[in-house]
């Protein structure tokens, strides 16, 4: 197994800006007929639910997004991926489908998820019993030790991959770790606290909820005004950003473009694939960070 360079505790939000520069704007052209481009990855694309795409995980990897999400449930001693209790499958599992394939394709890709990315996020959401959850997820993520990003309270050594907790995250027991390999999806009272990045390098927050209803395009300018100045603000501090249940659309991702927003979240895996590629001008898409 390789070894991994350390960074120090804003590796995570350097590594992803430096690989932006290197991987969109070096991107041949592709239309959406074209199908998966593999091999090109998107530091931008964030699959929301990623769980309930045809192929988890693996749409997501043809199409070259660096980074997805999975909510689990804690059963009968089992971390079960799905959005909702009733639909549980004791065969979807954390470890089959997410961690035991991304460990594999870093080992074959000789240490990252993507070859010339060198950063991919598994997004954790937590669906109820935080701590009880952590308690078993925990060793679950020191079995694969060797791929992670792991986290102390002063540093973050950075790893091929980064796991972030959201949902009901069991933010007390996680920081009081000396050692550990997640980290904590912020909100914005840790824009407030200025949090430490090694605990929280990431905030996320519902659209609605930091910015209320969209109306229709464009933003209104006091809004998107908002939207740059909090992402500023969570740069400014080493962070990266996300927001879920926003517009899944095209123009509502050139807002987030403009506004320099880290991840781009979106459960239409080949369109967002297709928009940050191409653009409507048929050239590559702006470098969103």
């Amino acid at each position: 197994m390789p070894r991994f360079a350390r960074n120090p505790s804003h590796s995570v939000l350097a590594a992803i800006a430096g690989c932006l520069v290197a991987t969109v704007w070096a991107m041949a052209p592709a239309r959406a007929k074209d199908g998966p481009r593999p091999g090109i990855p998107l530091p931008a694309a964030h699959s929301h639910n990623d769980y309930e795409q045809k192929r988890p995980l693996h749409e997501a990897l043809d199409h070259g997004f660096a980074s997805v999400e999975a909510d689990i449930h804690l059963v009968e001693g089992q971390l079960l991926v799905a959005h909702d209790r009733p639909k549980v499958r004791p065969e979807r599992t954390l470890e089959s489908l997410y961690l035991a394939p991304l460990h594999e394709r870093v080992v074959a890709n000789k240490g990252s998820v993507h070859p010339g990315l060198a950063r991919f996020t598994l997004l954790i959401d937590i669906k109820g019993n935080p701590e009880g959850t952590y308690a078993v997820l925990d060793p679950l993520l020191r079995r694969h030790r060797e791929v992670l990003t792991r986290f102390t309270p002063d540093q973050t050594f950075a790893g091929p991959i980064t796991v972030i907790l959201s949902g009901a995250r069991p933010t007390a027991l996680v920081a009081a770790q000396p050692e550990r390999f997640c980290a904590i999806d912020g909100r914005p009272e840790d824009l407030a606290a200025n949090t430490s990045t090694n605990l929280v390098p990431m905030v996320s927050e519902a659209w609605n909820t930091a910015f209320g209803p969209i109306r229709g395009s464009p933003l209104p300018e006091a809004t998107r005004s908002a939207l740059h100045a909090y992402v500023h603000r969570a740069h400014a501090q080493g962070r990266v950003v996300r927001f879920w249940g926003a517009p899944d659309r095209e123009w509502f991702w050139k807002e987030l473009q403009s506004a320099k927003v880290d991840y781009l979240n979106t459960d239409r895996i080949p369109d967002l694939a297709a928009f940050l590629r191409v653009g409507q001008s048929g050239r590559p898409a702006d470098n969103p960070r």
